[in-house]
């Protein structure tokens, strides 16, 4: 696990197209490009918040994570949402896990008191609330059919994690 770095953001351009075109995991319909990454990594990185990338033996991009603000209010400050994506042939490795924790670990030195994950939820996605829970995160709520992507309704799972108490 390592800061991303630009020189990542090809592979991490090109590990999320897989989740835009081939999934329901995010709701977004069009795959961003390296200089969108380019743009959200700077801007991570102004903000002091964590953009990860996990890194195989021989430099793969095997999968990313990072922080992002919760709301633009200035009062969510201190609350960011999470976001973990694998590469599809890196995933039931224990990588995520990884990640997640190590995630969790900048977010606190970051500041970060909540950290929120919103989980796209189509009944056939156990792996990521599973892994939330094991890192600590509750349920916090469902937010039904709140997407339509590929022709299918979606709910969202909401979950919290505290990282430390409020001022």
């Amino acid at each position: 696990m390592r800061p991303a770095r630009p020189a990542d953001l090809d592979a991490i351009a090109a590990l999320f197209t897989h989740y835009v075109t081939d999934t329901v995991i995010t709701f977004m319909e069009t795959a961003p490009s390296p200089s969108d990454w380019e743009r959200k990594l700077t801007d991570l990185t102004t903000r002091g918040l964590p953009f990860l990338v996990a890194e195989t033996s021989t430099g793969e991009v095997a999968g990313f994570a990072y922080a992002g603000p919760w709301r633009a209010q200035h009062a969510y400050r201190y609350t960011a949402e999470n976001s973990i994506y694998l590469a599809p042939d890196h995933t039931g490795k224990g990588l995520g896990g990884r990640l997640l924790d190590a995630l969790i670990t900048a977010c606190a030195e970051a500041g970060v008191r909540q950290l929120i994950a919103v989980i796209a939820d189509a009944g056939d996605n156990a792996a990521s609330p599973a892994l939330h829970r094991r890192f600590g995160f509750t349920d916090a709520g469902r937010l039904s059919a709140v997407g339509v992507k590929h022709g299918r309704a979606l709910d969202t799972i909401l979950m919290q994690r505290t990282l430390s108490a409020a001022e």
